[in-house]
């Protein structure tokens, strides 16, 4: 794979694959570039796992986003090596699947994944940040049909999440936090927002700081 040879890192086969899941099990997904991964992906993560009641996270550390310019993207290797070493709790998986499949449109993976693992409970996690864009998304209602959302709070942005164009057309499924250990079970569309305490780390930031110092 060309992300790899580039930065003369070899991918892991396991990473190219789903990790494992059961029927029964309920998993919090991740998506992102992880560009790079940092203490507040573990941060949001830990957050999904208790407040959920989640028995994993998985993160989908995607080959490109659609939505986004790949000009500052480092190669899918040095991303997935770098989330392999910033997640250091056993419940946390890394994959880049992605990379193997025909897009990476949310929705798509989401169908490829509830029909590999019937039975396994997905809920879709994303910052505040996404849900106010979440609208621009391809197929965003199937994605909201298809899992669960959980929404996690992000400096700056709970008001515009909360005033988006997606959350006023599903704001019939929303969930009080109060309930979102049971929002895996819930029948979607269902969605929640999750406030806790907010880190202020980002992959802008730190691509910023690495760019200052370089």
């Amino acid at each position: 794979m060309n992300s790899g040879t580039r930065t003369g890192i070899a991918i892991p086969r396991i990473l190219l694959k789903p990790p494992l899941a059961y029927p029964g099990m309920t998993i919090g997904l991740l998506g992102g570039s992880f560009n790079p991964a940092h203490g507040g992906h573990m941060h949001i993560s830990r957050t999904a796992l208790k407040r959920l009641a989640l028995d994993r996270v998985w993160w989908l550390v995607t080959p490109g986003n659609p939505l986004k310019s790949s000009d500052a993207l480092a190669p899918l290797a040095e991303r997935l090596a770098g989330a392999v070493t910033i997640a250091c709790d056993p419940r946390i998986d890394i994959t880049g699947f992605e990379a193997t499949r025909p897009d990476v449109f949310t929705a798509n993976t989401l169908r490829f994944l509830t029909r590999r693992f019937p039975g396994t409970r997905f809920v879709w996690l994303m910052g505040a940040d996404n849900l106010a864009t979440f609208h621009s998304w391809q197929n965003w209602k199937k994605i909201a049909a298809m899992a669960p959302v959980a929404v996690l709070d992000r400096p700056g942005y709970r008001f515009a999440a909360r005033a988006s164009r997606a959350a006023a057309v599903l704001a019939s499924a929303y969930a009080d936090e109060s309930d979102a250990a049971g929002l895996a079970f819930r029948r979607p569309p269902a969605w929640t927002l999750l406030t806790a305490p907010l880190s202020p780390v980002s992959s802008s930031k730190i691509r910023r700081a690495r760019a200052r110092a370089r």
